[in-house]
């Protein structure tokens, strides 16, 4: 059975923020120009919301306890390795998956519990709020390696032949 088709619509996102930084080298990835933050920065900062959303609040595991510290919201500026957080930002999504493929047109109406209260927006509006952070930060580091003189940028929207539109 296909996942829900919001599913399908973040992990178009997450594709497309693949293709967007595809070829960063590792000395790029942690150049800031202020006051954006570096692109290593902001795969570690996709990693980390979806590791509080799908892993932390979802499954009540934590693989990267370090991670909100280092790149999450309100944090002080840093510029981790960019190998480093691919590394953390596959393996979240790996598990974020595990959740992710479940989800249900009725399990998107319900409110994720985390320490014992209901998160305060419902499971499908924290997948919109995530795919639509994806294209916010997809935006800014295209905008970054334009500044950083990187060529052949991709163009517009890539292929969507795996993310056409579908009913529920």
């Amino acid at each position: 059975m296909p996942c829900h088709p919001l599913v399908t619509q973040l992990r178009f996102a997450r594709s497309e923020f693949l293709r967007c930084l595809d070829g960063v080298s590792a000395e790029d990835a942690i150049r800031r120009l202020e006051p954006m933050n570096c692109v290593s920065w902001i795969v570690g900062h996709l990693a980390n919301q979806e590791h509080r959303y799908w892993v932390i609040w979802a499954q009540g595991e934590n693989l990267a306890p370090e991670l909100q510290a280092l790149v999450g919201y309100g944090q002080p500026a840093s510029t981790p390795p960019l190998d480093e957080m691919w590394n953390t930002w596959y393996t979240v999504a790996r598990a974020a998956d595990r959740f992710l493929d479940a989800l249900t047109t009725e399990e998107l109406q319900t409110h994720l519990d985390w320490q014992g209260k209901p998160v305060r927006e419902s499971t499908g509006t924290l997948v919109l709020r995530n795919i639509y952070h994806y294209w916010h930060h997809l935006g800014e580091a295209h905008a970054i390696r334009q500044m950083l003189g990187h060529q052949d940028l991709p163009q517009f929207v890539g292929d969507m032949s795996s993310a056409f539109y579908r009913p529920e």
